[in-house]
């Protein structure tokens, strides 16, 4: 397995992540950003949606990686 092949599976992974939508998706299963406080984001279930939450801001950046 080479650099390239990990790098390009992160690069997928967090794609995956950025097309998620909260109202269709991530809200009905209790995972939307509105529904946490700021005293439960250390928990793991936190950290996933930060960073869910963060790849989704990532978006320009990934489509400029992905025409490669």
């Amino acid at each position: 397995m080479g650099l390239m092949t990990l790098l390009e599976g992160f690069l997928l992974l967090a794609n995956a992540l950025a097309i998620l939508n909260e109202d269709r998706f991530l809200a009905p299963r209790g995972w939307s950003l509105s529904e946490f406080s700021v005293g439960r984001t250390k928990s793991v279930k936190g950290q996933i949606i930060g960073l869910i939450y963060a790849t989704q801001y990532l978006r320009v950046p990934l489509i400029v990686l992905k025409i490669h």
